[in-house]
């Protein structure tokens, strides 16, 4: 069986990376290049960047931008934003991008998601669905950065992007992005009953167990969070040592696992007793130290 992914978001407006919240309001982080490095540093297993505004403004991810962040990421990079032909999908992968993430493109042309996966394979083409629980309690695609409704029930729309070539689902809560009240499994449950390609879950995290918990009863392959990530130091390590104690069968490949120690409720380090201290043994690592 395979195991389970951790996935860093990274959400870029006007080639900064921001904080999303409800799709409607953004607090700028900073420089890509600088949160880029530490997510690669800490033991996430992918890193999904995507250009929320480029679809709208009518043009392409600014490519020096992600020739520069390529340079220093060594797990898989997935990249949306803009692309509305094969060409893009070229340009991109060239520019450093392992996968590409397709969303209005694929839904005002649908032959697209075929045309990328002929080219590239499907294991290329992720397509990413921004889903919102409407008045009679039915899951929909909105496009557009989930500013316009489409007529798209969400999981016949999953089925349709899965016969048409996509290897993977990124799916995206509206209703919960920046709540921090946990993953909206009852979405993700229908939609990886839907479908037999993974399903990457995303939006809501607030608190390090809401991970396991897509996993577990919402049925993903993978867990995606933006915003927890930018203000925790080794956050997604954090997040993995949770996901292991949950039973979660993911890839750990960091020393500093925090192996039972205690977190308080936003997932920051609890500070250690003088008694535990005292306990505490420190040996030379096998490198030289000059």
């Amino acid at each position: 069986m395979l195991k389970k992914r951790l996935i860093a978001c990274l959400l870029m407006k006007d080639d900064l990376i921001v904080q999303s919240i409800g799709f409607n309001k953004y607090l700028p982080i900073g420089n890509p290049k600088f949160p880029l490095e530490f997510l690669n540093k800490w033991d996430v297993d992918e890193i999904v960047l995507l250009d929320i505004s480029a679809y709208k403004q009518k043009r392409k991810l600014n490519l020096k931008i992600l020739e520069i962040l390529s340079k220093s990421c060594f797990v898989p990079l997935t990249v949306g934003g803009g692309i509305t032909s094969v060409d893009d999908v070229k340009k991109y992968i060239r520019s450093g991008a392992d996968k590409v993430s397709i969303n209005s493109s694929a839904i005002n042309n649908s032959k697209l998601i075929t045309e990328i996966a002929n080219i590239f394979g499907s294991q290329c083409v992720v397509v990413s669905m921004d889903c919102k629980l409407d008045k009679d309690g039915i899951y929909t695609i909105y496009k557009d950065s989930g500013k316009i409704p489409t007529n798209l029930v969400a999981s016949e729309w999953a089925k349709k992007a899965e016969s048409l070539g996509a290897g993977e689902i990124f799916l995206n809560s509206i209703d919960r992005d920046g709540s921090k009240i946990g993953y909206d499994n009852n979405l993700i449950k229908e939609i990886t009953e839907s479908v037999s390609i993974p399903i990457i879950a995303c939006g809501g995290v607030g608190d390090f167990s809401h991970f396991a918990s897509g996993i577990i009863k919402g049925g993903a392959s993978a867990v995606a969070a933006a915003n927890i990530f930018h203000y925790i130091e080794h956050s997604t390590i954090i997040a993995k040592m949770n996901l292991l104690q949950s039973g979660v069968d993911i890839r750990m490949d960091s020393e500093a696992t925090y192996k039972g120690r205690e977190f308080d409720k936003n997932g920051r380090l609890m500070m250690m007793s003088r008694e535990d201290l005292s306990k505490v043994e420190f040996t030379r690592g096998k490198e030289n130290i000059i």
